[in-house]
């Protein structure tokens, strides 16, 4: 099920915060950037040669994205002027819908004639967002004119690209459009855009006409058409290979038509997939794609540090996937990824004030780095040090709201009469009759109070993260979830402590080092904290970790033990002496790092036996 407005209400707690904060503070501050910018204008489509602002490309994109999340705020609070903003929207878009469907701000203003003639420009994944927002929409009010408005672009797409192939192309270059023809299908119940939506999955890798286009940034990534996953058909893409936000979006795809068709060459093709990207190529805080070049996948276990690029649409792309195979298989190492996004690599995306946004999130800031390329602005960049309220391409902040005012989806599922608590949260679950409430201080402390009412059966995530938990019913543990017979109140305490982590041998920047995680959470050490250059400082095995609230997250802060290597005097290059001088070390969680001004930063530290 895509929505769960009506059966799951998060009451209170970490997540229902940051919802809080969504609702009241981003979601504006989103909507007034995009206004600024004239990604809303761009809607009436009267731009004319030598106006100030040109529309761009995949500007109809950020717009969907940013009215899809505000269906999901006023679905639960209704909100009038948040409404008319998305009515207007609307209203600009319906009256600028060619006759035959096509809808397009950037192609209807600036160049009409040469539509669907660029696999590159974004113009079916437009269509894809535009989908998910018309489909959110209509659940969150019942109204329909934004669905039947998209229901008519498509029945264009379905000619063009399916019967006719009068298209230049035969595939979109980035997916989305595929996953969001699953979602219209399940709206409408209209098969036709379930046969649409395989169409689409099936020929990706198939088409030479794909293969031969050359045009655009795509096919600068290594010279081939794996940057849009087009090289093999997708039931031989066993790698994680390409742009990581596309290739998210076609996992996503490709697990939404396993679920409705019971595929299982694509179930093989997704878990080898999901296994490859979160087992080889995946960084401790959920980040993923690592390099610039291509916002892409490169080897396993390349996983750079300071240079990693990790977009925050990507983790959120890997929750969406994550979400699609957890409810189909029941598996908690599912789970265990969601979760490492929600807390790490995809809330590092966005300010603590909820303004301001990272498109990439390093592990590592050296701010000297920043200064240094200064003068030789040719060389490589650097991840910003610093979030900005929006960028030229500024995909990841809608892409964070439409996230924080659904994560409903993500705490229950229920399947074959098992009602599954996938993630802690202060909520309420009803669903068929049975109701969850959940009472957790999560991710605070491991503590969590489940009421079961009208349950036959239930499983309870333990997180991949826990050593050691108690639970007072009797439970069985498979694939890690924890299975219990006729529930009715059940105490579970997870044993979370600060612990060190190190990195498969194979990954080259974090040999001799570790990073400290707190259950679920990833910390990192700025300097701001710490007055020395990080990378004299040496983490111990006696950690003598002290915990503490932290002003900053309303979450722990710890301390711990550490050795700093002793300043010398004389030249530039010494003698190892091996002298060291005891310190301590202050960690906060990851997500927060970059709020109090630019420092360096570290998660991967030194480590000394």
């Amino acid at each position: 099920m895509d929505f769960r407005f009506n059966e799951v209400t998060i009451a209170g707690g970490f997540l229902h915060d940051l919802q809080e904060k969504n609702r009241k503070v981003t979601i504006n501050a989103v909507y007034d950037r995009f206004a600024d910018t004239g990604r809303f204008a761009a809607l009436d489509c009267n731009w004319k040669e030598g106006d100030e602002i040109k529309p761009h490309i995949f500007w109809d994109s950020d717009v969907a994205k940013w009215i899809e999340g505000a269906a999901y705020i006023i679905a639960k609070h209704p909100d009038a002027a948040l409404e008319e903003k998305i009515e207007r929207a609307i209203d600009a878009m319906e009256a600028n819908q060619w006759e035959d469907g096509y809808l397009n701000s950037y192609y209807t203003a600036v160049e009409p004639e040469n539509r669907f003639t660029n696999r590159d420009h974004h113009e079916l994944y437009c269509c894809g967002h535009l989908i998910e927002a018309a489909v959110a929409y209509y659940y969150a009010t019942g109204r329909d004119r934004f669905l039947r408005m998209m229901e008519k672009y498509v029945e264009l797409v379905d000619r063009i690209f399916r019967v006719e192939h009068s298209a230049v192309f035969d595939t979109p270059g980035h997916e989305e459009i595929e996953l969001a023809l699953v979602r219209l299908y399940r709206a409408t119940g209209k098969k036709k855009y379930l046969d649409l939506a395989a169409y689409f999955v099936n020929t990706r890798g198939t088409s030479e006409r794909d293969k031969n286009i050359v045009h655009g940034r795509s096919y600068h990534y290594l010279g081939t058409t794996a940057y849009a996953q087009s090289h093999i058909p997708v039931r031989e893409q066993l790698e994680a290979d390409g742009h990581a936000v596309r290739a998210m979006y076609l996992y996503c795809a490709m697990a939404d038509l396993y679920a409705e068709t019971g595929d299982e060459t694509l179930r093989k093709a997704c878990y080898a997939l999901f296994e490859d990207a979160t087992t080889r190529k995946m960084h401790i805080t959920g980040g993923l794609g690592s390099i610039r070049v291509g916002e892409a996948f490169t080897l396993a276990y390349d996983l750079p540090a300071e240079r990693t690029y990790n977009e925050t649409c990507a983790s959120i792309g890997m929750m969406f996937f994550a979400q699609r195979m957890l409810e189909q298989e029941h598996k908690g190492v599912f789970a265990d990824v969601i979760e490492r996004q929600l807390y790490n690599g995809m809330l590092s995306g966005v300010s603590l004030d909820g303004k301001s946004f990272f498109y990439e999130n390093p592990l590592e800031i050296n701010v000297k780095n920043h200064v240094r390329t200064r003068f030789n602005p040719k060389e490589e960049k650097y991840p910003i040090t610093q979030r900005v309220e929006v960028f030229k391409c500024s995909c990841c902040p809608p892409n964070l709201t439409r996230l924080f005012s659904s994560f409903e989806r993500y705490l229950y599922h229920v399947a074959n009469g098992v009602y599954y608590v996938d993630q802690f949260a202060d909520s309420t679950w009803s669903e068929g009759g049975a109701t969850v409430t959940q009472k957790t201080k999560y991710p605070q402390n491991g503590k969590v109070t489940l009421t079961f009412a009208g349950v036959k059966r239930a499983a309870v995530r333990i997180p991949g993260w826990c050593e050691s938990y108690k639970c007072n019913v009797p439970v069985t543990v498979k694939d890690g979830y924890a299975y219990m017979e006729a529930p009715t109140t059940v105490e579970l305490d997870f044993e979370m402590k600060p612990v060190y982590y190190s990195a498969h041998a194979e990954v080259d920047e974090s040999a001799g080092k570790v990073a400290l995680m707190r259950g679920p959470i990833v910390y990192c050490a700025e300097r701001i904290d710490n007055p020395v250059n990080l990378h004299r400082l040496v983490l111990v095995p006696e950690m003598n970790a002290t915990e503490e609230l932290d002003p900053l997250t309303g979450l722990t802060r710890i301390t711990v033990d550490a050795l700093i290597s002793a300043p010398k005097a004389g030249g530039l290059f010494q003698k190892v002496d091996n002298v060291y001088e005891k310190t301590r070390i202050s960690l906060i969680p990851y997500y927060a790092f970059a709020n109090r001004g630019e420092t360096d930063m570290l998660v991967w530290c030194r480590y000394k036996d």
